[in-house]
Order: C-alpha cells, then sequence, then structure tokens
C-alpha cells in the first residue's frame, strides 16, 4: 500500500481542527454553567483525551474500505450536564453550535494563512497545509450541522421540536451512524449534500482575503 504525502499534511489540520472543535463545546458550556468537562480533563488540546473508537476510527475505516468520496469522521463527544447549565434550553443550542463555528473561524484564519502565503509559494507546504485547514474545517463545520444524531445539528434541531419528536430523534442515534455511513458512500448523494456546500464555503472564506482559489463547484 501507497500513501499519498498529502496525508502527511492532512493529519495535523485534521486533528487540531477536531480538537479545537470538541474544546468549544466545552468551553461554551462552562460560560454558560457547566463544567463537566473541565472537571473531567476535557479542555484540552492533547489529541488523545478527544479520542473517539467509532467516530475516529471505526466511521473513517469503513468509508475508506468503501471508497467513499469523503472521510468523514469526529472526536469523543465532550461531556455535557444540560441540568447544570443556567439556561438548559438556549445553552444546549450554544454548546451545540460551538463546535461548528470554532470550525468556521479556524477556516477563516487558516485562509488568511493562505493569503499571506507569497502566490508562487501556494503549492508548497505551507500554502497546501493552510488551504487543507480551510477545506477541512468547512468540512467539519457542515458535516456536523447535519441534522442526524449524534452530530451537533441534531441537538439544535432538538430545542425547536415538541417533546415526542425530540425523544424520537435521540433514539435514533445508533441508526444515524448507519445513516451517516450510507450517505457518505453514495458519491452522488454526498457530493448534492456537502460537496457543492463545502466547496462554496472554501471558496468563500478564501474571497474574504481577495484569493481567487478552490475546489470547483
Amino acid at each position: 500500500m501507497t500513501f499519498d504525502p498529502i496525508f502527511f499534511l492532512l493529519l495535523p489540520v485534521v486533528v487540531l481542527s477536531v480538537v479545537v472543535h470538541e474544546c468549544a463545546h466545552g468551553l461554551v458550556a462552562l460560560w454558560n454553567g457547566d463544567p463537566t468537562a473541565r472537571e473531567r480533563g476535557r479542555l484540552t488540546l492533547h489529541p488523545l483525551a478527544h479520542l473517539d473508537p467509532v467516530g475516529s476510527l471505526l466511521v473513517p475505516g469503513l468509508l475508506f474500505v468503501l471508497h467513499a468520496p469523503f472521510l468523514i469522521g469526529w472526536a469523543k463527544p465532550v461531556p455535557i450536564d444540560r441540568a447544570r447549565l443556567r439556561d438548559p434550553l438556549n445553552g444546549t443550542v450554544r454548546v451545540a453550535l460551538a463546535g461548528p463555528a470554532s470550525n468556521l473561524l479556524l477556516a477563516i484564519l487558516f485562509a488568511g494563512l493562505v493569503a499571506v502565503v507569497p502566490e508562487r509559494g501556494r503549492f508548497g507546504v505551507l500554502g497546501e497545509m493552510a488551504l487543507a485547514g480551510v477545506v477541512v474545517n468547512c468540512a467539519l463545520a457542515l458535516f456536523n450541522l447535519l441534522p442526524i444524531p449524534p452530530l451537533d445539528g441534531s441537538w439544535a434541531l432538538m430545542r425547536f421540536l415538541p417533546l415526542r419528536h425530540t425523544i424520537a430523534l435521540h433514539h435514533f442515534r445508533l441508526i444515524g451512524l448507519a445513516l451517516i455511513v450510507a450517505l457518505f458512500s453514495a458519491p452522488a448523494i454526498s457530493h448534492a449534500v456537502l460537496g457543492r456546500p463545502i466547496a462554496y464555503a472554501v471558496r468563500t472564506c478564501l474571497g474574504l482575503f481577495g484569493v481567487q482559489h478552490g475546489p470547483p463547484l
């Protein structure tokens, strides 16, 4: 088996992006009154503290074996005790959206880095890593906003659903994992659901700094 050198550029970017995503959940929970993540040592940038057997290993592995067009995964969810939030209903939404929001901020920061790299050096290591940071973080943000349990979008959606629908969506979590694998194993569906939106988001982030570069729509 041969490894594409781009893998070694992507790995640190992916690890940083996923860890920041999870820390953002815990930090916003703390700001809203729940110190559970801090008490359990999850407000850390150490990658091993956030490794999830299913989301970090099993799902990406299955997608790789199935030759999926996207390799998507997630870290171990930060523990949140919603009963300790000062405003459990709205606090849950803030905590859920903190992860995707942190990835969008990282995408913009990486886009700024792309802009300051001299144009002739954008295909060097630093330029490629910065561009990978934009793509990876746009992908993580949009993927996690999907309203499929256990993704962040499902927690935000529950805030606005009747109780019976919230309970049903909560019990949909295991089926949701299978749906995610099936969704991203089908190239046409995955491109329609995430491919085009990710390309648009990447172009938008780069466009903020006047960089005309990105994946085709």
